[in-house]
């Protein structure tokens, strides 16, 4: 049977169809439209799931589940979304309402928690044994899997591991905290540090590149250094300090068997996962053990999501 899986974005909310070889056989999207009401969102969420199926040719008595990833805390046992602010949830039983409109079993979980169960059942940490995922985009998302089992702490609320403190009384976090993981290392971060770096430098390659302080993405600085640039070089030497400090942090903690790096900047390869290796070996608390954590890529990217919502009852087993 078919599984449907449902990842929930601020802006963008994706469907797919999942078969039991962790393919995406069909799939839609539509906008989040965070403004309006849970009931609305959820009326949109059961529409778009609905249309997905017959398009696909099949019925609700195909599917045997389905998983939703939602951004927030999430009680799995109680199937709620206890607080997710960017979309204004507080206490929406997700679970029992997508039940109700679609007569089919839901399990429920953390967006970041069912993108790490996604690379872990069908990606690059299939076979591993103990995993995180850290997604580097806006901010820093962040999936622990030990023994099969997605790790959420005793509240649901497990694994915000962009709210590590890395700059005691740093810049102010959305969370309330200063000097998060986050500020530092995330995508958003990088962005901010590059619109510095243009402003102090006008002669830098970096405007090449973005021709507006509007135009700057986390690519921009590595392909200014790519071209030689010294501004971009000591740029990104310098974010890799932060990103691999935090990223240090997390290895020391968990010492897991598989770290994986997701998110835009992951595209860049090598040129982001070689140096903070080297920075990550030099630093971390381990580096004389036999065994130490592998750092990769993430390879599903977008499909993560929906893969690991659409097998969230099996996580949760």
């Amino acid at each position: 049977m078919a599984r449907i899986g449902i990842d929930i974005g601020g802006t963008t909310i994706k469907f797919g169809i999942v078969n039991d070889e962790y393919e995406i056989i069909a799939k839609t999207s539509c906008d989040t439209c965070a403004e309006r009401s849970p009931k609305d969102i959820m009326n949109e969420i059961a529409a778009q799931a609905t249309a997905l199926v017959a398009k696909a040719g099949l019925t609700m008595d195909d599917i045997e589940c389905i998983g939703i990833g939602a951004p927030g805390t999430c009680n799995t046992r109680a199937g709620i979304v206890e607080y997710a602010c960017n979309l204004h949830f507080e206490n929406v039983p997700l679970q029992a309402e997508i039940e109700a409109r679609l007569g089919r079993p839901v399990r429920i979980d953390n967006d970041a928690n069912t993108a790490a169960y996604g690379e872990y059942i069908a990606g690059a940490a299939k076979g591993s044994d103990s995993f995180i995922l850290i997604t580097i985009g806006t901010g820093i998302g962040s999936g622990i899997i030990f023994n099969g089992k997605i790790y959420t702490g005793c509240n649901y609320a497990g694994a915000e591991l962009g709210h590590i403190v890395i700059q005691k009384d740093g810049i102010l976090c959305g969370c309330g905290r200063h000097g998060c993981f986050e500020q530092y290392g995330s995508a958003t971060a990088l962005i901010r540090q590059t619109r510095e770096a243009m402003e102090k430098r006008p002669d830098s390659l970096l405007w090449k590149y973005a021709a507006t302080l509007d135009d700057v993405t986390g690519n921009t600085p590595f392909e200014a250094m790519k071209a030689g640039d010294l501004v971009a070089g000591e740029l990104v030497a310098n974010y890799m300090r932060y990103l691999t400090c935090g990223l240090t942090n997390i290895i020391n903690i968990f010492q897991p068997e598989l770290m994986c790096l997701g998110g835009g900047l992951s595209n860049e390869g090598e040129t982001l996962l070689s140096p903070i290796r080297l920075y990550v070996a030099e630093e971390r608390y381990s580096k004389y053990s036999l065994h130490q954590t592998r750092l990769e890529a993430a390879k599903l990217g977008n499909r993560a999501g929906i893969i690991g919502a659409a097998f969230l009852d099996r996580a949760h087993s």
